[in-house]
C-alpha cells in the first residue's frame, strides 16, 4: 500500500470513529431531518450542553456536520445526506446477522 492509499484509509477510519458512539449516531440521525441548535440536541441526548458539545466538536471536525452561529444559538446540520446511505447498509448488515443467529438457534 502506498503513502496516498495508507492517508485515504486514515481518514476514512477517523470519519468511523467519529460516528462510533450511539450519542453521536442519534445526534446524525436527529440532523437528517433537519438543522438543529445546541439546546435541542441535548434535550434529545439526554447529556449536559457540555458533553453534547464535545460530541459535535467530534463530528464537527470529522466533516460529518456543519454549523452556524445565529446569534446567541449555534445550529447543527449534516455536511452530506449521503451519510444516511452508509447507516441503511449497517442497519442490512445488523438485519443479516439476526437472521443468521435465529436460524442457527431454530
Amino acid at each position: 500500500m502506498d503513502a496516498q492509499q495508507r492517508a485515504r484509509y486514515a481518514v476514512r477510519a477517523r470519519i468511523i470513529k467519529a460516528l462510533a458512539h450511539p450519542s453521536r449516531l442519534l445526534i446524525v440521525d436527529e440532523l437528517a431531518r433537519g438543522e438543529r441548535c445546541v439546546c435541542e440536541l441535548t434535550e434529545m441526548v439526554g447529556a449536559d450542553i457540555s458533553t453534547v458539545s464535545k460530541h459535535l466538536s467530534v463530528l464537527k471536525n470529522s466533516g460529518i456536520v456543519a454549523d452556524e452561529r445565529r446569534g446567541t444559538q449555534v445550529f447543527y446540520s449534516l455536511r452530506v445526506p449521503c451519510l444516511l446511505n452508509f447507516f441503511g447498509c449497517v442497519e442490512a448488515v445488523v438485519e443479516a446477522a439476526a437472521k443468521e443467529q435465529l436460524a442457527a438457534c431454530g
